[in-house]
């Protein structure tokens, strides 16, 4: 086994997740293909510098771009979400929070040339001008022990609380025998970005409880108002001092240079990335 490729262990867990083709020629070994996809990912490098170990740099991406738009890793990681969640081994104190990488040239030109190839492919391909440059933001809920439950991109300048209740309704983790997803948290832990009337009403409609700080001027407002301010928000410090895990989620995230920095054009192919990275610290997890 060489550097950034996937274990034997971690294939055993991988290699039941990944479809393969019933019929037609040979073709390169998913294996041999699925560590290409790490390969890229995890030093950031492109398609054509892929090393020839991997076989021709075209099957890797076609494959990849292939399970990308069928949704493969989604479905990969929700699967082994749900083995966790089977085992106890899933903790439901939900953390989110999101954190901006920049877009490379690169991927920075399909967002001038105007429009989605694709139904797949959103128009702005989750690209967005700051004062940075052009951005994309990842949204990201993980469990108690920081891993990743569910990933939403957007434009680097779109704020947090927006994307705060779409970001919770991807959380879907599948059942091993008969039943529906389990798709709500026991609680969820959030900074002062998501501190909001209109997100915490949402989260109580939903019967999940929340650790959220609310604002200075939110308290000033409240105070102002008298008796008609109504009471504070609940806030346990002992369960905030938690929400360091997302962080060190991120961190994981982010050590794939090609999460890091964004090199692939479209919304598709980044998403698949992120959610290929991690399926891999699920598979080290558990």
């Amino acid at each position: 086994m060489r550097r950034h490729e996937l274990t034997d262990q971690e294939w055993e867990l991988l290699a039941p997740l990944i479809p393969r083709a019933a019929t037609g020629r040979p073709r390169v070994k998913d294996r041999q293909v699925v560590n290409g996809m790490v390969y890229k990912i995890r030093t950031g490098i492109s398609w054509r510098d892929l090393p020839e170990r991997y076989g021709p740099w075209k099957t890797v991406y076609t494959r990849f771009r292939r399970y990308a738009l069928d949704g493969v890793f989604t479905r990969a990681l929700q699967q082994i979400q749900a083995r966790a969640d089977t085992a106890g081994d899933l903790d439901w104190l939900v953390q989110i929070d999101s954190t901006i990488v920049r877009a490379h040239q690169h991927a920075a030109a399909t967002g001038r040339k105007g429009g989605a190839t694709g139904r797949t492919n959103r128009n702005d391909h989750a690209l967005g001008r700051s004062r940075g440059g052009l951005t994309t933001k990842i949204h990201l809920a993980c469990d108690g022990r920081g891993r990743p439950l569910a990933v939403l991109l957007t434009p680097g300048q779109r704020h947090d609380s927006v994307c705060a209740r779409p970001l919770l309704e991807r959380i879907r983790v599948p059942r091993t025998g008969q039943g529906r997803p389990r798709c709500r948290p026991d609680r969820v832990i959030a900074d002062k970005a998501y501190s909001s009337r209109g997100f915490r009403a949402y989260l109580r409609r939903r019967g999940i409880a929340c650790t959220i700080p609310e604002k200075n001027d939110q308290q000033r407002h409240r105070h102002n108002r008298g008796r008609h301010g109504g009471r504070p928000p609940t806030f346990d410090r002992q369960v905030y001092r938690r929400r360091n895990v997302v962080e060190r989620c991120f961190n994981q995230l982010k050590g794939f240079r090609g999460i890091a920095t964004r090199y692939d054009k479209t919304a598709t192919s980044y998403e698949a990335a992120v959610n290929l990275a991690s399926l891999l610290l699920w598979a080290r997890s558990v």
